[in-house]
């Protein structure tokens, strides 16, 4: 098949977690023998970001990891039939000018090709307005990264077109390294958003990790100068952005890492965790999270990671992981174990081409056909 994707940025990384997933999958269609293409804005905010703190250095690491991985960027208002021409599946995600989505919309009434509508975000709940002004009346379907966010669509009308996707691991990149290192001290990778989080990061991560004597490395990006001055109370050490592409190095040099989910995805998306917790299992790493509802059943709470309730307990968690390499081995083996069985894009291909072939599509693969495990040296 071809399959042609509208996504905000495919190159760039910085404060754009969907570009994560969206890789993996992409590269995982190739390997299946798929044309793919990928279409982004010019002028892209995550993009123009990352070029205006990095130069063009910053997307080396990308280029580097996703050699056979190319978009295509445009100067809006785009040729929506040259861009299309030949599609056999049209995916938008949802972070695109409402103007493109309706102009892809109206391109399929003329074409014949299956056009799904990519939700990865919480602005269904957060902001609902912006959410349905877009025109959606032309699209086929609806993939949605969680059950309580596909529950959202269902009240919109969307009935049994509306699909559960939750993001994964690219196991091609995201994998153990073939030869442990020293490992020492804690990680955490993450934005700083709005500040919407503060409480939550004091309380889960800096106060504990300070509190069992790990010695915590912290990258991201929009840390303002209250952030900076949060963390130098800590004995934080901050780093910025860290290309995605990089993670595992960083995740196969330390003890552990911990997971402070995002207030709407603990408080009104339930079940949703980031792509971060796929990525940190995947690469081997102990996980110790905050609270949140794994209402879906993704993981074996206790045994892929640690949940805890309180900030006492995280620092409890952490001198157990610290102290315990018996710990480590067991939740690094359970936490990679349900990502090679459960979590990888291969599996979210798969699951895919099950919905592309529940509404139609032409020549969706019918079965699954590769899930690679792999274990590179650093």
């Amino acid at each position: 098949m071809k399959i042609v994707y509208f996504t905000h940025s495919l190159e760039s990384c910085w404060n754009h977690g969907n570009a994560h997933f969206l890789r993996g999958v992409l590269r995982e269609l190739i390997a299946r023998g798929h044309q793919v293409e990928a279409w982004e804005p010019h002028d892209a905010w995550s993009r123009a970001n990352l070029i205006a703190d990095h130069g063009e250095d910053g997307l080396a690491p990308y280029r580097q990891a996703y050699p056979e991985l190319v978009s295509r960027r445009f100067h809006p208002p785009l040729d929506v039939d040259r861009a299309l021409d030949g599609a056999d599946v049209v995916i938008v995600h949802e972070w695109n000018d409402p103007a493109l989505v309706a102009a892809v919309g109206r391109a399929r009434r003329r074409g014949g090709f299956t056009l799904l509508f990519h939700d990865t975000h919480h602005r269904a709940v957060s902001e609902p307005e912006a959410m349905q002004a877009f025109d959606l009346s032309q699209y086929d379907g609806v993939l949605a990264f969680g059950e309580t966010l596909a529950a959202v669509y269902r009240r919109w009308g969307w009935g049994d077109r509306v699909f559960v996707w939750h993001e994964a691991a690219d196991v091609r990149l995201f994998h153990p390294p073939l030869e442990q290192q020293g490992r020492e001290g804690l990680v955490w990778v993450g934005n700083w958003g709005d500040g919407e989080r503060t409480a939550e990061l004091e309380r889960f991560l800096f106060a504990p990790a300070a509190a069992s004597g790990l010695a915590l490395d912290l990258y991201g990006v929009r840390y303002p100068e209250a952030a900076r001055r949060l963390l130098d109370r800590y004995d934080v050490r901050y780093h910025g952005w860290l290309a995605n592409a990089a993670a595992p190095g960083v995740f196969a040099r330390r003890l552990a890492t911990v997971h402070v989910p995002r207030r709407f995805y603990v408080e009104t998306l339930p079940g949703i965790p980031t792509i971060r917790v796929f990525e940190a299992l995947a690469c081997g790493i102990p996980l110790i999270s905050a609270p949140w509802t794994d209402s879906e059943g993704l993981f074996e709470v206790g045994r892929d990671f640690l949940m805890v309730r309180s900030g006492s307990e995280m620092a409890s968690a952490l001198r157990a992981v610290k102290s315990d390499a018996g710990l480590r081995a067991e939740l690094t083996d359970h936490g990679l174990a349900a990502i090679r069985a459960r979590h990888t894009c291969a599996h979210r291909v798969d699951e895919l081409m099950a919905v592309l072939g529940r509404l139609g599509a032409p020549a969706a693969d019918p079965v699954p056909t590769f899930h690679p495990v792999m274990e590179i040296a650093e």
